[in-house]
C-alpha cells in the first residue's frame, strides 16, 4: 500500500508541474504523449485505490488557470476537455458504453488552444479561452487580429450564436516564427500549440505579434445546436462552413466501429500532409439529441473520446555536432546522426537550437539518443540514453571563432544565441542571405538553391548579393549543385550551359518582381513577407522607407517596436543603401503601388490552390490585384473563384462543398487577357 501511495503522490506532483507548464506557461518540458501516459497511469491507480484519490485534482476537471492579464469570462456552458484512448481495445470499450449501432463523426484532433467565439446577429462580439472550463480569459481584441476569424457571418441566424474551436499556428508559420526567434537570440517555441497559445495570450501592449506571427482557427462545435435545427454533428460542421467559419476538411461521417478504425488508421499517416499539427482523432456520437442523455463528467463528455497517436521515435547515435551559421550570424548547433528511418524518410541531422538546450538535455558527441519529428516535420533530439554511455562521449562547447570566417563569436547578455560579428564578409551569412534572397517569397530565382549558392561563394564569384546580377554565363558553367535521387542519396551535378542560360533568364525576370518581394528578399531582421507587405502598403516606395523615422515605422498597424527598430537600423547602414542603389540602377521595382489596369475584378475574391504552370500563385495574385480584385488564402462563402492548378489540396474539397466556382488555370488565363 505504501508503494502505491508513494507513486500516487509522485504522479500528483509530476502532473501538476507539467500541467502548469503546458496550460499556464505555454512552455512544456515533455511531449503530449508522455504527459498523457502519466495521466493514464494516475487514473489506473486512482481506480485501484479510490480511498487514496484526490477528487479535487486537475485530472477530474479541465486544466488551466485564468491569467490576470485578461478580464474573466464565465462560460454559460462549460468548456470541457476529452478523455483519451490509446489502442483499438480501449476504443471498442468506448463504443460498447454507448452501444455499437450508433453513427459517429470522426475529426482530426487539432493541437491548438481551445477558444469560444460569440456572434450576435452574425457580428463577432466576444471571444474567450477555455481557461479552467468554467471561467476563461477575454481575448476578443486578440482574436479580431486573426485573419481567418470572420468578423461577420454569411446568412447568420438572428440572436446569439456561440461556436468553439482551436486557435492554431500552421507548420509553415511555426517554422518561420522559430527562425525569427533564433535570429533574435531567443529560445524557439517547443511546438505549434505552445506558439499559438503564447501568441494569442498577449497583453494589449504586445498584441501586434499576433499579426506578425500569423494565427489561424478551426471551428467544430456549436453550443445548443438544436435551437438552430441542427441534430447531427456532421450537419453542424457543414453548417459552420456555410456561415463562413473555417472548418477543417479532415473529418468523416462513420456508420460503424470499423469505419471509425479505418479513419484513425488512414489519418495516422495522411496527417503528415496537413499544414497543422494533429495528435489524434476525435470520435463523437453524431446524434446531438443524445449528448445530454449520455452526459459528461466534470472533465469530459461521455459521448466523445480522443484516440491519441503515439509519436514515432527511434534511437540512433550522435556522430558529431556541427555549427550552422545563419544569415543574421546566429550559430546553430546541428547533430549529425547515424542514418535512421523516421516518418518514412532517412534522417541524418537534427537541430539542437542552442548551447543552453544542449546543456539542459546534457547532450554529448557519441551519445545514443532518442529522435522524433517535432511538429511532424522537424527532427529533434528528445533525450539521451545515459545508460548506454561508455565514458568516451565528449562534452560539447560552442566555438570562440566562426567556423566559416574565423571572426569572433559573441553572446549578447539576455540572449541564448551566439553570433558571428562579421556581417559584411562572412561567407556562411552570405550563402544563407543569397538563398533567402532567391526564395519563393523573395525574388523567386529558380535553380539558385543551397548548394549552388555555396559553390558561387566558394569559387569567389560574389562578395554580396547584388554580384549575382553581374555574372556571365561562363561564370555559372561548371559550378556544382546537388539533387536527391529516389533513394534519398545526394547526387553531385555540374552546371551545364543550358542550366546556366536558364538561371540567367531567371535573374533577368526577377528584376521585374513586385517591390514587396524585393523588401522581403533583402532579409531585414524580423521582416518576413507579411511585415514587408505592411511596409510597402504604408510607404509606397523605397525612398520613403529610407527617410522614415523609427517612430513613423512603429506607428504602422501590425508593425511592432522590434520590427521598427530593425527596419530603421537596416536603412542606416551604408552597405545596405549601396545595395539598394545597385538594384535601382539595374531597373528593379522600387515602388509598391498596385497599378489597376481596369476594374473587371472589382468586388471579386480569388483563392489559388495547387501548382500553376504559367506563373507562380503569387504572380497570379498580382494579376488579380491589377484588375481591382482581392486575393485570399482561405476559402469561404465570400470567395468568388478558386483557381485550381496541379496537385490541389483541401481547398478544392472545401470549395466544392461551399459551391464556390472553380476555374482551371486556362480559364483564369482567359479572364486576365487584355
Amino acid at each position: 500500500m505504501n508503494d502505491f501511495k508513494e507513486r500516487l503522490n509522485e504522479l500528483y506532483k509530476l502532473i501538476e508541474h507539467h500541467a502548469k507548464l503546458y496550460y499556464d506557461d505555454d512552455a512544456p518540458e515533455i511531449s503530449d504523449f508522455e504527459y498523457d501516459a502519466l495521466v493514464k497511469e494516475l487514473k489506473e491507480l486512482e481506480q485501484a485505490h479510490p480511498d487514496l484519490a484526490r477528487k479535487d485534482f486537475l485530472t477530474h476537471k479541465v486544466g488551466g488557470q485564468v491569467s490576470e492579464l485578461f478580464a474573466k469570462v464565465q462560460h454559460e456552458t462549460p468548456m470541457l476537455s476529452l478523455d483519451n484512448v490509446f489502442n483499438n481495445q480501449e476504443l471498442e470499450n468506448f463504443f460498447a458504453r454507448i452501444e455499437r449501432d450508433k453513427n459517429f463523426t470522426c475529426e482530426m484532433k487539432i493541437d491548438g488552444l481551445a477558444v469560444s467565439l460569440v456572434y450576435e446577429d452574425g457580428i463577432f462580439v466576444k471571444g474567450a479561452t477555455r481557461g479552467n472550463g468554467q471561467t476563461g480569459e477575454d481575448v476578443t481584441a486578440n482574436l479580431k487580429l486573426i485573419e481567418s476569424v470572420p468578423k461577420k457571418l454569411n446568412n447568420a441566424p438572428a440572436g446569439r450564436l456561440e461556436v468553439r474551436g482551436e486557435v492554431l499556428m500552421t507548420l509553415e508559420r511555426f517554422r518561420a516564427v522559430n527562425q525569427v526567434r533564433e535570429e533574435r537570440g531567443e529560445n524557439p517555441f517547443a511546438n505549434p500549440r505552445n506558439a499559438a497559445a503564447g501568441t494569442l495570450r498577449q497583453s494589449e501592449k504586445n498584441n501586434h505579434v499576433i499579426t506578425e506571427r500569423g494565427l489561424d482557427i478551426f471551428l467544430y462545435y456549436i453550443v445548443d445546436a438544436q435551437k438552430f435545427g441542427i441534430t447531427k454533428q456532421s450537419d453542424a460542421l457543414k453548417w459552420l462552413a456555410a456561415l463562413g467559419l473555417p472548418v477543417q476538411t479532415a473529418w468523416e461521417f462513420c456508420e460503424t466501429l470499423s469505419d471509425a478504425e479505418n479513419f484513425i488508421s488512414k489519418w495516422q499517416t495522411q496527417r503528415e500532409k496537413l499544414n497543422y499539427v494533429t495528435d489524434g482523432a476525435v470520435i463523437k456520437l453524431d446524434d446531438l439529441t443524445q449528448w445530454q442523455e449520455i452526459g459528461a463528467t466534470s472533465h469530459a463528455p461521455r459521448w466523445a473520446v480522443a484516440f491519441k497517436y503515439p509519436p514515432e521515435e527511434v534511437k540512433t547515435k550522435i556522430l558529431e555536432i556541427q555549427i550552422s551559421v545563419g544569415r543574421t550570424g546566429v550559430l546553430t548547433p546541428v547533430a549529425v546522426l547515424e542514418p535512421v528511418r523516421l516518418g518514412g524518410t532517412q534522417v541524418q541531422r537534427a537541430g539542437l537550437h542552442n548551447a543552453d538546450e544542449i546543456a539542459r538535455k546534457d547532450i554529448r558527441v557519441g551519445d545514443v539518443v532518442k529522435v522524433r519529428k517535432a511538429a511532424e516535420i522537424i527532427p529533434e533530439v528528445v533525450e539521451v540514453d545515459k545508460s548506454a554511455r561508455t565514458g568516451e562521449e565528449k562534452i560539447f562547447t560552442m566555438p570562440e571563432r566562426c567556423p566559416a570566417c574565423n571572426s569572433l563569436i559573441i553572446k549578447i547578455p539576455g540572449e541564448v544565441a551566439h553570433r558571428c560579428i562579421n556581417r559584411a564578409s562572412c561567407p556562411a551569412q552570405l550563402k544563407e542571405s543569397l538563398k533567402y534572397f532567391a526564395s519563393r517569397d523573395g525574388m523567386n530565382i529558380k535553380g539558385l538553391g543551397n548548394t549552388l549558392a555555396a559553390s558561387l561563394i566558394k569559387a569567389g564569384k560574389i562578395k554580396n548579393i547584388g554580384d549575382i546580377y553581374k555574372l556571365k554565363i561562363e561564370d555559372w558553367i561548371g559550378l556544382e549543385w546537388t539533387k536527391l535521387n529516389k533513394d534519398d542519396k545526394i547526387i553531385i551535378r555540374k552546371v551545364q550551359r543550358k542550366m546556366a542560360e536558364s538561371i540567367m533568364s531567371e535573374l533577368e525576370n526577377s528584376k521585374s518582381r513586385p517591390f514587396v518581394n524585393l523588401i522581403t528578399a533583402l532579409g531585414i531582421r524580423e521582416v518576413g513577407k507579411n511585415a514587408a507587405g505592411l511596409l510597402v502598403e504604408h510607404f509606397g516606395n523605397v525612398d520613403a522607407m529610407i527617410n522614415a523615422t523609427e517612430e513613423e515605422i512603429s506607428s504602422i498597424e501590425g508593425i511592432g517596436p522590434v520590427i521598427a527598430r530593425s527596419v530603421f537600423e537596416f536603412f542606416q547602414m551604408k552597405e545596405n543603401l549601396d545595395l539598394i542603389n545597385q538594384f535601382r540602377e539595374m531597373g528593379f521595382q522600387m515602388g509598391g503601388a498596385v497599378v489597376v489596369h481596369e476594374n473587371r475584378f472589382d468586388g471579386k475574391i480569388f483563392v489559388f490552390t495547387g501548382t500553376l504552370s504559367s506563373m507562380t500563385r503569387e504572380e497570379a495574385g498580382e494579376k488579380v490585384k491589377n484588375f481591382g480584385g482581392k486575393v485570399s488564402n482561405a476559402i469561404s462563402k465570400k470567395t468568388s473563384y478558386l483557381v485550381a492548378g496541379d496537385k490541389t489540396g483541401s481547398k478544392l474539397i472545401k470549395a466544392e462543398k461551399l459551391g464556390v466556382k472553380i476555374l482551371s488555370e486556362q480559364e483564369f488565363l482567359n479572364m486576365i487577357k487584355f
